[in-house]
């Protein structure tokens, strides 16, 4: 798993690759919580995420829980089918605003 973390207008932007499961979930954790501290619009790139299991999800939404209780908003872009697939599953594709990509994801 790498992340990188990087800012685009007024967004805090990070991008996630590689596998997100059990053992890469504290990173992302700190990664993702960092952000919301720092920003008032977080956008996670999930494009090169290639795998992301329960404690990669629970990541995710305890970011976005964390982004709600201080007036911040986090959304999702370029997620690949695979991880898409996840968060469908877990019917999560209709609580986090997902984006197709970056420029609609600014737009928005």
């Amino acid at each position: 798993m790498t992340e990188t973390t990087g800012q685009i207008t007024n967004r805090r932007v990070v991008h996630l690759a590689g596998e997100i499961d059990l053992e890469h979930a504290p990173q992302v954790r700190k990664v993702l919580l960092g952000a919301v501290e720092q920003g008032r619009m977080i956008l996670v790139d999930m494009a090169e995420v290639e795998y992301i299991d329960s404690s990669g999800i629970a990541c995710l939404i305890e970011a976005l829980q964390e982004a709600r209780k201080n007036s911040a908003d986090l959304a999702l872009i370029t997620v690949n089918p695979q991880a898409m697939r996840v968060l469908a599953l877990a019917r999560l594709d209709t609580v986090f605003d997902i984006h197709d990509d970056l420029t609609s994801a600014v737009r928005a």
